[in-house]
């Protein structure tokens, strides 16, 4: 499922601006760029722009800093399980990986979700960090 770069067509960045209307121009570049070229150094911003489209406003700026990768989905980021699989939806959508749902269980930070879609989209294996039990299940069911 991974993009395949020389079926790259106009018809397919018009999905890919569809799907990221609401998200930065420079994540709208990063997801093209990553289909065009399969390169997986634009998955970050993907990623992080991806979660900034639907995190409360005063909370973005956490998103774009350098040390954003350990933030919390649940905790930090205050995405709800239904949210969060919304975000799913869209990151398989444009990196053409596919998560499963107790794949996600072991993702509680942003920088887990960004290193499991990397090693994902390259084929690699994904190992998980140690769990922290301080550290809520990103599917539990929301109060």
């Amino acid at each position: 499922m991974n993009p395949n770069p020389s079926v790259f067509s106009p018809e397919i960045e018009i999905q890919l601006r569809d799907s990221l209307r609401r998200c930065s121009p420079e994540t709208v570049a990063a997801a093209i760029s990553y289909r065009q070229t399969g390169d997986t150094q634009f998955l970050p911003v993907v990623i992080g722009g991806i979660f900034e489209r639907y995190v409360e406003p005063e909370i973005r700026p956490l998103i774009t800093a350098a040390n954003s990768n350990g933030l919390r989905v649940i905790e930090d980021l205050a995405i709800d399980s239904l949210t969060l699989m919304e975000i799913v939806m869209l990151v398989e959508e444009i990196g053409g990986v596919v998560i499963a749902n107790d794949e996600l269980r072991q993702l509680r930070t942003l920088g887990d979700i960004k290193t499991f879609v990397d090693c994902r989209a390259r084929g690699l294996p994904y190992t998980a960090p140690a769990a922290n039990p301080a550290v809520t299940d990103p599917l539990a069911k929301s109060a």
